[in-house]
């Protein structure tokens, strides 16, 4: 009887264990933040446009094919200094900028529900490409998500 009380407090005890790895695995899952990925020595990057501001801008595309570039504008504006590159485009809406094209990439949500999203740091912006400050230090990066 006693031995038969020590099994089940054994087996409590692993199964709070599992339980406790199984909700911090779960909740580190959970985070909607994209990491962002450092541009690693012997990265092609690509540098394009003139101007004393600079910022690093990635395209990731359906695939999770991921392209660089080094932005140099004198634009105050994100999505002034993508489309003078035309690397962005898109139509005018109610909410600003609806982004359809990032570098040459479309993303059609009445087609196949996929569109641009729009990070700043690797965290998801909370404003639009159109009204965001070029700010020295600072990554940008589009997406395309379901």
């Amino acid at each position: 009887m006693m031995r038969m009380k020590q099994i089940k407090k054994s087996l409590s005890l692993i199964f709070c264990m599992m339980l406790i790895v199984a909700m911090a695995l779960f909740t580190s899952g959970c985070n909607d933040k994209v990491t962002e990925t450092p541009v690693e020595q012997g990265t092609e990057v690509t540098v394009l446009g003139e101007g004393s501001k600079m910022f690093l801008f990635t395209v990731v595309d359906k695939d999770g094919a991921e392209t660089f570039f080094e932005i140099h504008t004198d634009k105050e504006i994100v999505g002034d200094a993508l489309e003078e590159l035309r690397l962005l485009s898109g139509e005018e809406s109610p909410y600003g900028l609806f982004v359809k094209s990032v570098n040459g990439i479309v993303a059609d949500y009445e087609v196949d529900k996929t569109y641009w999203a729009f990070y700043v740091n690797g965290e998801y912006a909370m404003s639009g490409v159109d009204t965001t400050t070029i700010e020295e230090g600072t990554s940008y990066m589009f997406k395309v998500e379901k």
